[in-house]
């Protein structure tokens, strides 16, 4: 349809007058100014939030629904802001308003998109997002903003955090819960803000008001724990309602929880028929028992792609194992049943399992759909349980991702159910090992390197290398194992067996770097440090917990052979730092006509908390004054 000139003109005529006269007033410049001098690292301020959550019973199907309203006054205390409004739903809700109006309450009409919420690990799901790119041309200027939204299911309902992507001044939330719904209301992260709450009742409801008052923004920050780690918020266990005095059950318990889970497994179709002749392949000529579940294991990890499929119910139930097998991708849950189904075939006790990644923080003491995000496989044998998480690619059968490392686990058993914990493995289990011989050479260093990987360093590694795309395999290790760097020359190239994930994975190769040694009159000065661990952990300006890939052990020797005539007159100081959740050795030492370098990098937990970053930016300058530092020899 096309807009006549006229009106188009109109409507910008009529657009500029609203805007003209939603200019800020001096008081309103005044408090940008004061609000952006304590949160200088935002363009936005909410001047003031509130967020309202009532419940009714959909009488048609006998559900819990949930009204979340939401209404907010934001503010622009930079000079010019550009921001992009959103809200997430999907199958289970609707938004039923979305605006944004001038402070004179005339209507803003910025465009409202609405699309498929799209993200590079997810196939295709059922979230949608309403959102509008929301201009503030001049500091000062306000938006009042609208969101109401409908929650068919109560159960979906789970969590409301107090704090925003932008710093918060004034925060309400009020939750009036009616006398005829159990509803439980937990409190995370609540310590060091000051959040008033205050219950009143009247004949219909006991009404919850949470009040608090200048948070900061989240801070957008890599490698950080899940926000149900760091921010505070409340969470919702909806745990039974009554209609006439009749008590209807919801998740008043894990039992619920898995009572729930275990419908939507009961009501899959799987046929193993479709796959029994790949199973009988696999376990044909395995001479032991532990072969035949490493065979089928491996071929999931090898052969499944990993596509997260997300679609409604399908966000909690399980694909069919035939679907999985057929089309060669599914999700962790459509990975896991096909594990599960392919070991029954095969005559092992395989069972599905729910578990939370290290991104949650709750644990199964709290029955909510929010306590997982993941699905495995348990294998039970001679009493004992093996855990298979097939899209972790190149994991060996009892070896564990970090992720679900210590972690609750709920594993499936009929109309019962069991709780365990994953097991937690060392540092060491991850071992990367490398000794360097070096001589110089023309100015450079040249020597072997022999590197050796465990545990998931070894994953890491096969992990990358697979990922680069290049059809040969000599210069796709090249390109990992010198960065791209033109400085640094690898050659001849020998590896282990890169197919077999459960040996130890071995490198051995030649290098040549330059630009790392320089010789002025009777002096050599040399770099040792090619390779800087860790350079990158300068936590300056960081705010929340780093969180590693993995607990790492690096442990690196370097030996570097004297020229004939000269001798080591100046190293780099050692250094010996040991806390509770790292140790750092670097030594240097003279042995004969060699010096020997050696460096260890040990992260017992795999996180450097956020409330010892002073400890670690003083460890870190060390690091950085040894690698400063070069080694000369003198004629």
């Amino acid at each position: 349809m096309k807009i006549s000139p006229f009106l188009f003109v109109l409507f910008l005529c009529i657009s500029s007058v609203a805007q003209k006269n939603a200019d800020p007033s001096p008081e309103e410049i005044k408090t940008a100014k004061s609000i952006r001098e304590k949160y200088d690292k935002f363009d936005i301020a909410i001047l003031n939030s509130t967020e309202k959550v009532t419940f009714n019973i959909n009488k048609t199907n006998d559900l819990v629904e949930v009204n979340y309203n939401v209404k907010e006054h934001l503010m622009n205390i930079n000079h010019r802001a550009d921001i992009q409004k959103y809200e997430f739903y999907d199958s289970q809700s609707t938004i039923e308003n979305f605006s944004l109006k001038y402070k004179t309450d005339k209507q803003a009409n910025f465009f409202v998109n609405d699309e498929f919420y799209k993200s590079d690990d997810l196939f295709y799901n059922d979230a949608r997002v309403k959102f509008m790119q929301v201009d503030f041309p001049v500091q000062g200027y306000t938006y009042k903003y609208q969101m109401e939204k409908k929650i068919k299911d109560s159960k979906y309902f789970t969590s409301i955090y107090f704090s925003d992507e932008f710093p918060v001044i004034e925060k309400k939330v009020i939750i009036e819960i009616p006398k005829w719904l159990d509803l439980e209301i937990k409190e995370f992260n609540f310590d060091g803000f000051a959040i008033k709450k205050a219950i009143t009742q009247n004949a219909e409801n006991t009404i919850y008001t949470y009040t608090i008052e200048n948070l900061n923004g989240n801070p957008k920050e890599n490698y950080s724990p899940g926000p149900s780690f760091l921010y505070p918020h409340i969470l919702f266990v909806a745990k039974s309602f009554s209609v006439k005095n009749d008590k209807k059950p919801l998740f008043s318990s894990s039992a619920d929880l898995y009572k729930w889970y275990k419908s939507l497994v009961n009501s899959m179709k799987d046929d193993p028929t479709i796959f029994a002749e790949k199973v009988k392949e696999l376990t044909a000529n395995a001479k032991t028992d532990e072969e035949k579940i490493k065979n089928i294991y491996y071929w999931v990890q090898d052969n499944i792609r990993y596509i997260a499929f997300e679609n409604g119910i399908a966000g909690f139930k399980p694909d069919d194992s035939q679907n999985v097998f057929q089309k060669r991708y599914g999700d962790c849950k459509g990975m896991a049943n096909l594990t599960k189904q392919m070991l029954k075939l095969a005559g092992f006790d395989a069972r599905l399992c729910w578990i939370g990644t290290n991104h949650i923080a709750y644990d199964y003491s709290t029955p909510s759909l929010s306590v997982d995000n993941h699905m495995i496989c348990a294998l039970i044998k001679d009493g004992k349980k093996y855990f298979l998480d097939g899209t972790e690619k190149y994991n060996s059968f009892g070896e564990y991702a970090q992720r679900i490392q210590g972690k609750e686990v709920l594993i499936e058993d009929g109309d019962k159910f069991i709780l365990d914990r994953i097991p937690v493995q060392k540092a060491a289990s991850n071992t990367e090992k490398s000794v360097i011989n070096y001589v110089i050479e023309n100015e450079s260093l040249k020597g072997k390197v022999k590197a050796e990987y465990l545990g998931e360093s070894r994953a890491s590694f096969l992990y990358s290398y697979n990922s680069i795309k290049n059809d040969k395999k000599e210069d796709a290790l090249r390109w990992y194992l010198n960065s791209r760097d033109k400085n640094c020359t690898v050659t001849n190239i020998k590896t282990s067996d890169l197919l077999n994930r459960d040996q130890k994975l071995t490198l051995d190769y030649d290098v040549s770097i330059a630009n790392h040694v320089s010789s002025f009159d009777n002096e050599i000065y040399v770099d040792l440090n090619y390779n800087k661990e860790f350079n990158s952990f300068d936590f300056k300006e960081r705010k929340t917990d780093f969180m590693l890939s993995y607990k790492s052990f690096d442990d690196i020797t370097i030996s570097l052979q004297i020229p004939d005539g000269y001798k080591v007159t100046k190293m780099p100081e050692n250094i010996s730092i040991i806390t509770d959740d790292y140790t750092i050795s670097m030594k240097y030492e003279v042995k004969g006509n060699t010096l020997e370098y050696t460096k260890q990098f040990q992260f017992k937990n795999g996180i450097i908390k956020s409330s010892k970053f002073n400890d670690w930016k003083n460890h870190y300058a060390t690091i950085q004054k040894n690698y400063s530092e070069q080694v000369v020899l003198t004629k």
